[in-house]
């Protein structure tokens, strides 16, 4: 790595939380995120809302991660910013205020794929945490994303199996809100789960050929028995919630984990690192430890404000990219459907 101080500001807004975050190097100095409250009335991000969020919290956010990092604006060597993918109307926001900013102080300019991120969030130096070594299989799990990439180097990777349909988080969400729970569903699923029985209840797998993933078919098979099941008994979600919601998780872990046996049985790669905010559930978690006793496995899980969606694995992209001299455009363009 570099012998000199690199200074990097990391601006990410694909979704519905704005965040920025300064770098030295690969070390952390800030990472701001303002979250956006207002989408949990309607169950789910309205973009439109997402959008003006965005553009009220970006000068604050980005103001309070320089304070906190004690840096000036004037000390910056690059600012990156996530080009996509993600909503477009959140994406142009970061993006319009990248391209001026980095205008305005006469430095360069570097965009991010939000999905490489999730995987380089990994060579973040962080006390107590071990970086992977090449090659290594990222499982992204996410609100919007559920995938596997063969890794071979920062900037040399592989979509191996992806979903093709809902997303794990999407999966979650839904059920929960079948259960009548809040939204986000994901961390409460979590919680209730630890209190009751995974074998409670059964729902089948979705066959799917290869490493991709399907979620709408396992949502469906949700739907109907809840529905079935409170026909016969108006209680039941109240008497059972705690063993349904472990029964989905025992599930969908289930889903996850056997793909990544797969994964790793074709490609003979043992090392696995997750990242998105479905990798900070405590059921994943542990299947993962599981599976370094059960397979051999080497398991990388990233420090918890690194797995959602922030502006610290942005900036360590934008440093990786820097030291390669990998500039932008400043005419560079957000995309929502961005590839690896």
């Amino acid at each position: 790595m570099s012998s000199q101080n690199i200074y990097i500001l990391a601006i990410e807004s694909s979704c519905d939380d704005t965040s920025a975050a300064i770098l030295c190097n690969d070390t952390v100095l800030s990472n701001i995120v303002a979250n956006q409250k207002i989408h949990e009335e309607f169950g789910g991000v309205v973009p439109e809302l997402a959008s003006r969020a965005h553009q009220q919290n970006i000068v604050p956010v980005v103001h309070q991660a320089l304070k906190k990092a004690n840096i000036r604006k004037e000390q910056l060597h690059a600012i990156a910013f996530t080009r996509g993918p993600g909503l477009m109307g959140s994406l142009l926001v970061g993006t319009s205020f990248a391209k001026s900013f980095a205008y305005g102080l006469n430095i360069p300019l570097i965009d991010v794929n939000h999905m490489q991120a999730h995987i380089l969030a990994h060579f973040i130096t962080e006390e107590g945490f071990k970086k992977p070594t090449f090659p290594f299989l990222g499982m992204t799990i996410s609100g919007g994303h559920t995938q596997i990439v063969k890794v071979e180097s920062y900037f040399n990777m592989e979509v191996i199996g992806e979903t093709i349909d809902d997303a794990v988080g999407e999966a979650y969400d839904k059920s929960g809100k079948i259960l009548g729970l809040g939204y986000p569903a994901g961390p409460e699923i979590d919680k209730r789960a630890q209190l009751g029985n995974p074998k409670a209840f059964q729902f089948t797998k979705p066959k799917v050929e290869g490493l991709n993933f399907s979620f709408s078919g396992f949502k469906t098979a949700v739907l109907y028995f809840i529905q079935k099941e409170v026909k016969m008994n108006p209680n039941f979600i109240a008497e059972n919630l705690n063993d349904i919601c472990a029964s989905i998780q025992y599930t969908i872990i289930g889903i996850l984990i056997d793909k990544l046996k797969t994964a790793t049985k074709e490609t003979g790669i043992t090392q696995i690192a997750i990242g998105g905010g479905v990798s900070a559930n405590s059921g994943i978690r542990k299947a993962l430890k599981d599976g370094e006793h059960k397979f051999g496995w080497t398991t990388y899980v990233p420090k918890f404000e690194y797995t959602t969606d922030n502006a610290a694995m942005i900036g360590i992209v934008g440093y990786l990219k820097y030291l390669e001299s990998d500039f932008s455009k400043n005419n560079v363009m957000a995309s929502s459907r961005l590839k690896i």
